[in-house]
């Protein structure tokens, strides 16, 4: 008879587990819902974001581009010019230490 009570006991007991298993699986669920509204909203605000940036950009990305080539250009014309007067230097100066 022991037995029998234990099992009846259990039996409940596991009823009353699973009940509180989905009570919260339920309650996941509604936070979940609660990220993914969260989630569009950030997404629809980055997309409004960028389609300003698009906006602010448009037609003047070819321009900004070319700018910014001739910029580095300038740079590596720079850099070249720095190297060329550093090595002779340094070339002239071992010349005339030698000599």
């Amino acid at each position: 008879m022991a037995v029998m009570a234990r099992e009846a006991w259990t039996d409940e007991r596991l009823d009353d587990l699973k009940e509180n298993v989905n009570q919260r699986f339920d309650d996941v669920d509604k936070r979940l819902d609660q990220v993914d509204k969260r989630f569009d909203r950030v997404e629809a605000e980055m997309k409004a974001g960028f389609e300003r940036i698009e906006t602010k950009f448009d037609g003047k990305f070819d321009s900004f581009q070319t700018e910014l080539n001739s910029r580095f250009e300038s740079l590596q014309r720079t850099i070249l010019i720095g190297f060329c007067t550093m090595s002779a230097s340094i070339i002239g100066a071992l010349l005339a230490t030698q000599l």
